[in-house]
């Protein structure tokens, strides 16, 4: 046994959940998925993985489903997984090997290539994209304030070597619908976050969003992190990236972030 827990949120992921779940076959002691209240065959799939799956109520912060699934692990080690990601064969033996010979960190930085539009993105930033995903049960627990937080861990970090295959989108309208979701919520947080400031403070907040945060954005991925290597998926990924700050301050704006 490898004393391991891998632990997932769902909400309709039918169409990704078994390739998530088969790739930890012979790797996951248990499997605890927090699902959303799923509508499709999500949570039917999961179970005919020996998956034990506790359905509740779907959250905009998608971290806090995720931080209820590693609450209900029982298992020595976490792996938190979501289900769009696949653990490749040579991340697999390294998380075993690790779990062996029970290192000194309680955490590990995990590598990720992300897929999109019908390629692995490997410059603009977009690799080595290092995310926390395997530590100790109980020295690792999400903030569960951001959509794109990482897991804060009690102790020392370390860094694996394989990465963690990612397929978070399976056309551009897939992409297009995440992405408009992220910066409702984007919006969202910058209303909480100007709240009560000073109109001084507004008016960069505002300029920021508008101007300095994407220009900087697509210079930073596109030109200095070569982006441009990654053929045209780099462009557009570059610049929806970039696009996503002046979309969200014009939702908070017109007041379109529910």
């Amino acid at each position: 046994m490898n004393n391991l827990s891998v632990v997932l949120a769902t909400y309709n992921e039918e169409e990704n959940i078994a390739r998530c779940l088969k790739a930890v076959e012979g790797l996951a002691d248990e499997i605890v998925i927090a699902d959303g209240t799923s509508k499709d065959r999500t949570v039917e799939i999961a179970k005919t993985f020996g998956a034990k799956v506790f359905v509740v109520k779907n959250q905009q912060i998608f971290h806090i489903n995720k931080q209820i699934a590693i609450d209900k692990a029982a298992s020595r080690w976490v792996l938190q997984l979501d289900a769009d990601e696949v653990v490749s064969k040579g991340l697999k033996e390294e998380i075993k090997d690790i779990i062996k010979k029970d290192p000194e960190e309680n955490g590990f930085w995990l590598p990720r290539k992300n897929y999109f539009l019908g390629r692995f993105l490997m410059k603009g930033g977009q690799y080595p994209d290092y995310t926390v995903r395997f530590y100790r049960n109980g020295k690792g627990r999400l903030p569960q304030k951001d959509v794109h937080e990482q897991a804060v861990i009690d102790g020392k970090v370390g860094y694996l070597k394989n990465a963690l295959l990612h397929y978070p989108y399976k056309n551009f309208n897939a992409y297009f619908i995440k992405w408009d979701r992220y910066n409702r919520l984007s919006a969202r947080l910058i209303r909480e976050d100007i709240r009560g400031k000073s109109r001084l403070t507004k008016i960069f907040t505002a300029f920021g969003y508008l101007y300095i945060k994407p220009a900087h954005w697509f210079f930073t991925t596109y030109i200095r992190h070569k982006g441009f290597y990654d053929s045209w998926q780099g462009f557009v990924f570059s610049f929806m990236s970039a696009l996503r700050f002046p979309v969200s301050y014009v939702r908070y704006i017109l007041k379109k972030d529910k």
